[in-house]
């Protein structure tokens, strides 16, 4: 069977990163669903934040995320992200959270007070967001959108004839697809990104229809990585894809036209998030108005 090696960095970076988190009482998805790369990033500085709790108010069924009846937002939450931002000293930060259907508005303006603080306080930072769907509320990702982030990513995570069996009854894939094409709408200049997990019973051709209706919705960015079947508990694992079957799908994803493409098994949305923004915006520069 083929072996994907993963490095493994507990230097001293790492441990900063652990410190500042753990002092600051801020969760990070990286811990939270188990990622496979938390050693890596967090041995390069980089972590992903997780706000508005470690608790999910939705149960999909290939998310290792704690589900529950979340605990009421902390109002101090978005300086502390911006003063982790500032310790640890990133120029690049990603923010996500949990799905909050407690919430008005999903959480939206706790969102867009974290994007600002994070800015505010530093200067120059990059900021993209992996958020929520908002219960297909326009009026929360244009909250969302309107504080400033470089990146908006929202992941439809599995195949369209899949979304009922792997995620929540209150999500959606033409739900996900909509809130991606209004954050575009709203600001044509914003990078959007998407993910899919790939293993979980789909089809190649579901896969590329999946792909084709990302970029009907002006998605630049996508993510396609290996599902890992957390626990028992959790939708079994179908398919295991080999390096090759991940770079085939990385070149059909550029000839269908998105500007950047991670597609390897253990990437996750927020996997290189930098590089691929930076060559992103890159590629995006050289297509005429109007052709993204």
């Amino acid at each position: 069977m083929e072996k994907v090696r993963l490095r493994v960095s507990l230097g001293d970076r790492y441990y900063k990163v652990l410190q500042t988190v753990s002092s600051l009482g801020i969760a990070t998805v990286c811990e939270g669903a188990l990622c496979p790369n938390v050693f890596d990033c967090w041995g390069g500085g980089v972590a992903t934040f997780m706000i508005m709790g470690d608790t999910c108010t939705r149960g999909c069924r290939f998310c290792y995320v704690k589900k529950g009846t979340p605990q009421p937002l902390d109002p101090e939450e978005p300086r502390k992200v911006a003063e982790a931002v500032r310790a640890l000293a990133l120029d690049y930060v990603t923010i996500t959270s949990v799905d909050r259907d407690d919430l008005p508005d999903g959480g939206a303006a706790h969102f867009a007070e974290t994007i600002r603080a994070v800015k505010e306080m530093n200067e120059g930072v990059l900021v993209e967001v992996l958020t929520p769907d908002f219960s297909g509320d326009r009026r929360a990702v244009e909250k969302v959108v309107a504080a400033g982030p470089e990146v908006f990513a929202h992941n439809i995570e599995t195949v369209r004839r899949l979304t009922p069996i792997a995620r929540d009854r209150r999500a959606g894939y033409e739900q996900s697809l909509e809130v991606l094409r209004i954050a575009k709408e709203v600001n044509p200049r914003v990078v959007t990104k998407s993910s899919i997990l790939l293993g979980m019973g789909e089809e190649v051709g579901e896969v590329e229809e999946a792909m084709r209706d990302l970029r009907s919705v002006g998605v630049d960015v996508l993510v396609l990585s290996q599902y890992l079947r957390p626990s028992p508990r959790h939708l079994p694992l179908r398919k295991r894809y080999t390096l090759s079957e991940f770079k085939q799908l990385e070149e059909l994803g550029l000839r269908l036209g998105f500007a950047y493409v991670v597609s390897h098994p253990l990437a996750r949305t927020s996997y290189k998030a930098k590089e691929a923004y930076l060559e992103a915006k890159k590629r995006m520069a050289l297509v005429p108005e109007g052709h993204i």
